[in-house]
């Protein structure tokens, strides 16, 4: 990556939180996998969960706009985006697309081996799904009849049935394009139209709330209701032999409808938060699926004694965009998440499996579980505005504190218990008007402490909320002006507080009467950020820069200028190296602390609201303006080699990210024909890095090792039952003694075919490797040779050292072409153990020979003298490198 275009640091890794949105959700049996598939849309990508266990399987890639509308069949996804049609297969892959729509398309239908998509010029189109071919065209007028549901009566051959915003219905022939039948309607706009499980019968909804079930053959009403619980937004019926209809409303409900008895059967309130954008009962099993605008997906269970329905699984992130992330770990995997609808999330790093919600924060807990759900919760508390955490007592007690909104009043959470606590921190005698402003548990968490905006610090016990002290003397103030920020130390025996009037104070954590230092600060500070682990404070000013603060010795050690607007958060990393920093001028920086200097800097298309780098330093998360997912975004210097130097941010141009996305980056679809997928070369490894070092073979130890005790092998391997000889054995090619199987071929080459005598061209006795040795006088020939020894088994190399010598059918030729082949592996520094080993069983086996033959000893000695000088130089690398680290070791 270039340097213009990405973070030298941080490189866009994957965002969590994202389930839903406001696109109907697509379910698919599938018959191999036994289990039925749930694709929901979140923005230009869309989830494949599975319904047994509500995993996510798969993430699709990236649309050029947000996915609009979905559908499948048995074979494929529809994603609608733009003005085209894509077709998925096994959720990620991409068969087809379907181009011809001029506006953003709002119902798509797989009709058969046939595709409709309705845009929202009105403009009906129908797609052959396997050629991509357009099939057949409709235009309707706006001012008549302005589409707005379809829908495939069963048993109506090639028909569809269209709903408008007039309220009438149309029938509609494909195969002839011919409109068959137009229904009335009933005076009102249509907005969904659902096939019942009884034959010709539909289920209209229409946006005065009326639900009717209409006879098609007939053209009559069977049954109307009427829907109190806002306008009708999803509708299906039971599969499983049940005569109910159940209904979603954009209020949030369900409703289950008895057909038989005409009448509500239960009703769920409150299913959601939010409009209820696709509900579907699943086939043959008592089983419902809805999902919501409010970013969640759930899975519902009819087994109440009324035929209700009863909440089974669910998977949802934050319904409004989160402002706060926060580690609360020290191995880095889960993390806390606020969001402005007051609930606290977990998100796990690893797997969205884990992810779980802590539920919204209340005046009463218990109370609000307890309420008509029908009516509006006035028990839930405002946004979450900051957040402090501390896990050494998660067992004994809440081990997390919140401050909210215009708020006095601090919440408690328990991490163990994923639930919000029973305590609400009021400090006594609370002046009207007052918030809390700023709040930290200390590092033993036992206590929060908790700064107001009348200059107030008060403390409380986490275990029981009891308040147990405050700082200051006159009125119980500790500063002249709101509290900005408020840190303890590591062993809780100072606690420091950042006030309105530009002073920064150090307490003693019991004596709270007075503080015994007090700084002068020169800038106003906005927020504080304190790392307790090396004693620093960071307070970022509203002035745009950052001052850092040693509590030790209580001086200014570095100050940061770079930000051209509020600085939303900062933080530091695990080591306490880097400072990072975001501010509304839609920049993440990066300062390298001991060197005070800018190091990395990147912008993105929305500022970053709140940061928390990972404790093992491996992600950066953030959360943006907008957005409802946490992002998270990799350290390259874990798996990369990059070097930090200052940057001069009036200089530089800086780097526009993208968010990063549910999936890994993939090219995105419009650059999907531009794409050269031409094979890339394999990269093959060198033989030899360099010729001054010695390599070795890569053989397996067995190969070269058992040479020197071979005879210990045979006899530990000699089976105890000598081995029959079959009376007639088959014809047989001869073969070569490697370790693959190879057949000699060379014996019949260029023979006399006349004959049938088996007469030998010579009548020397050396072996097809020794013949090849005495040939041999080049270099290349040598490597020959030895690639065919390496493919010979150990025995087979015994066997062929053996024969070389005069008594065994060899010659001194051979032995003397052997040791110059010894002598040339030597030279070259490659095959070194290999070249040890055949030299040790050659001397081993001919030790007699070599005495007697004055030429072989003289062929020895030049051989001996190579491989000492190679022993040498690895040995003296060898004793460098011991010398080194017991170096080390001693330090």
């Amino acid at each position: 990556m270039s340097e213009k275009t990405s973070s030298r640091v941080f490189t866009g890794s994957r965002v969590l939180g994202y389930v839903s949105t406001h696109v109907p959700f697509v379910a698919r049996f599938i018959k191999r996998r036994g289990e039925t598939l749930l694709c929901t849309s979140v923005g230009k990508w869309f989830h494949t969960y599975g319904c047994d266990k509500f995993r996510l399987l798969s993430v699709s890639g990236e649309h050029p706009g947000p996915i609009t509308c979905m559908s499948g069949d048995n074979f494929h996804v529809y994603t609608a985006s733009e003005s085209n049609v894509y077709a998925w297969r096994r959720g990620c892959e991409l068969k087809h697309v379907y181009k011809g729509h001029s506006a953003p398309i709002h119902l798509i239908f797989p009709f058969g081996i046939h595709l409709i998509s309705i845009d929202e010029d009105n403009v009906l189109k129908v797609f052959d799904i396997k050629e991509e071919s357009q099939f057949l065209e409709l235009e309707f007028d706006e001012q008549h009849f302005k589409v707005s549901t379809l829908c495939h009566p069963p048993t109506y051959l090639n028909k569809v049935l269209l709903g408008s915003q007039q309220g009438q219905l149309q029938l509609w022939n494909l195969r002839t394009s011919k409109l068959v039948f137009t229904f009335k309607g009933w005076g009102s706009a249509v907005t969904i139209t659902e096939p019942a499980p009884a034959v010709d019968v539909v289920a209209i909804a229409l946006a005065n709330g009326k639900i009717i079930l209409h006879n098609l053959r007939y053209d009559q009403m069977v049954v109307d209701f009427t829907h109190d619980w806002g306008m009708v937004s999803s509708l299906s019926f039971r599969l499983d032999g049940v005569p109910v209809m159940v209904t979603g409303s954009t209020e949030g409900h369900i409703v289950m409808w008895d057909l038989e008895e005409k009448r509500v059967a239960s009703q769920v309130e409150s299913a959601h938060s939010s409009k209820i954008a696709g509900l579907q009962c699943l086939m043959s099993e008592p089983l419902m699926v809805t999902n919501s605008e409010d970013n969640s997906l759930k899975l519902w269970i009819f087994d109440l004694p009324d035929g209700g329905a009863r909440l089974l699984r669910k998977r949802e992130g934050h319904s409004l965009p989160p402002n706060l992330v926060q580690h609360c770990e020290p191995t880095g995997e889960n993390m806390l998440a606020a969001g402005s609808d007051s609930s606290l999330h977990i998100m796990n790093t690893v797997t969205e499996t884990f992810n779980k919600s802590m539920g919204k924060a209340s005046h009463n807990r218990k109370a609000s579980k307890k309420k008509n759900r029908l009516q509006k919760d006035y028990l839930v508390l405002p946004p979450i505005t900051k957040l402090s955490s501390c896990m050494q007592r998660d067992k004994q007690w809440d081990s997390i504190a919140s401050l909210h909104e215009g708020l006095y009043m601090a919440t408690t959470w328990s991490y163990n218990k994923i639930r919000m606590g029973d305590h609400k921190l009021k400090p006594p005698q609370a002046e009207k008007g007052v918030t809390a402003t700023c709040l930290t548990v200390t590092h033993c968490g036992n206590f929060v402490i908790i700064g107001y905006s009348n200059g107030q610090v008060h403390k409380f016990n986490m275990q029981s909320g009891i308040h147990r002290g405050f700082y200051g003397k006159e009125k119980r103030l500790a500063h002249k002006g709101a509290l900005r920020g408020v840190e303890t130390d590591l062993c809780n025996q100072r606690v420091i507080t950042v006030g309105a009037d530009d002073k920064l104070k150090f307490w003693h954590f019991k004596s709270a009467t007075s503080p015994y230092h007090v700084m002068r600060l020169e800038e106003s500070v906005s927020s504080t950020k304190c790392h307790r682990d090396s004693g620093l404070l960071a307070l970022a000013n509203e002035v745009f820069t950052i001052t850092l603060i040693d509590i030790d010795t209580m001086n200014i050690v570095r100050k940061f200028e770079g930000h051209l607007g509020k600085i939303n958060a900062i933080d530091f990393d695990c080591q306490s190296r880097w400072l990072i920093s975001s501010s509304m001028d839609c920049t993440v920086c990066t300062w390298d602390i001991p060197s005070a200097k800018l190091v990395d800097i990147f912008s993105v298309e929305q500022p970053c609201t709140s940061l928390s780098m990972s404790p093992t330093g491996d992600y950066l998360a953030t959360t943006h303006v907008g957005e409802l997912g946490v992002f998270l975004w990799a350290n390259r210097l874990l798996y990369e080699r990059v070097f930090l130097k200052p940057i001069d941010r009036s200089a530089v141009d800086i780097p526009r990210l993208k968010l990063p996305n549910t999936a890994p980056e993939k090219p995105s679809i419009e650059d999907i024909g531009a794409i050269d997928l031409g094979e890339e070369p394999e990269y093959k490894s060198p033989v030899q890095i360099s010729e001054e070092l010695i390599t070795l073979s890569g053989q397996p130890t067995s190969r070269w090792l058992n040479l020197l005790n071979l005879d210990v092998v045979k006899r530990r391997n000699k089976p105890k039952t000598p081995l029959t000889v079959p009376k007639s054995a088959p014809f047989f090619l001869p073969t070569i003694p490697s370790i693959e199987l190879e057949f000699d071929l060379e014996k019949d080459k260029d023979g006399n075919k006349d004959t049938k005598l088996l007469i030998p061209d010579s009548l020397s006795t050396l072996t097809v490797f020794a013949k090849k040795l005495v040939s041999c006088d080049d270099e290349e020939g040598y490597e020959m040779c030895i690639e065919k020894l390496k493919l010979m088994a150990p025995a087979a190399i015994e066997a062929e050292v053996t024969s070389m010598a005069p008594d065994a059918g060899g010659s001194i030729q051979v032995m003397k072409q052997f040791l110059v082949m010894v002598g040339t592996m030597l030279k070259t520094n490659r095959d070194f153990e290999l070249a040890q080993s055949y030299l040790s069983l050659f001397l081993k086996t001919h030790t007699n020979t070599i005495a007697q033959d004055e030429e072989l000893r003289n062929i020895l000695d030049s051989v001996e003298e190579t491989a000492t000088k190679a022993w040498s130089r690895l040995q003296s690398q060898l004793m460098y490198n011991i010398c080194v680290v017991k170096a080390l070791k001693d330090m």
